[in-house]
C-alpha cells in the first residue's frame, strides 16, 4: 500500500513572520481571477496553437483554419475567446479579418514557458 506524503507545518510551528510583508502590495480578487482567465485560456491546446502562429504573422481564419485542420468556425470560436480576454486583436481589411497577439506580454509569457519546458 503506498503512504501519501501531506505536506504541512509542525504543530509547533510559529510560522516565519515574512508572510505580512511579503504580502504587500496584496494581489486583489479581480487581479486573481484575471491570471486565472489568462491560464485557463493558455490551458486549451488548440489556443495554444492558436498563439504559437500568431507569434511569427498576423494570420486571417483560414490560414489558421488551414494550420490547424480545424473548421473556421470552430477557429472563430476560440479567437472569439481569446480576443474577449485581449490575448488576440483582429484587424479588418477589406472583408478579411486579421489576426495579432494583442500585445508583447503573451509573448513573453509564451516564450517563457517554452524555455521552461525545454529545462525539463
Amino acid at each position: 500500500m503506498e503512504k501519501t506524503l501531506i505536506e504541512s507545518c509542525e504543530d509547533a510551528c510559529t510560522g516565519t513572520g515574512l508572510v505580512q510583508s511579503a504580502m504587500e502590495p496584496r494581489l486583489t480578487e479581480h487581479q486573481a481571477v484575471g491570471i486565472a482567465e489568462v491560464f485557463k485560456a493558455l490551458g486549451d491546446p488548440t489556443r495554444v496553437k492558436i498563439i504559437y502562429f500568431l507569434l511569427h504573422r498576423e494570420l486571417c481564419v483560414h490560414d489558421l483554419s488551414t494550420a490547424l485542420e480545424m473548421g473556421q468556425s470552430a477557429v472563430s470560436h476560440q479567437l472569439r475567446y481569446l480576443r474577449d480576454l485581449h490575448i488576440v486583436k483582429r484587424r479588418k481589411e477589406g472583408k478579411t479579418v486579421f489576426y495579432s497577439l494583442d500585445d508583447g506580454h503573451i509573448e513573453q509569457i509564451f516564450v517563457q514557458t517554452l524555455n521552461h519546458l525545454q529545462h525539463m
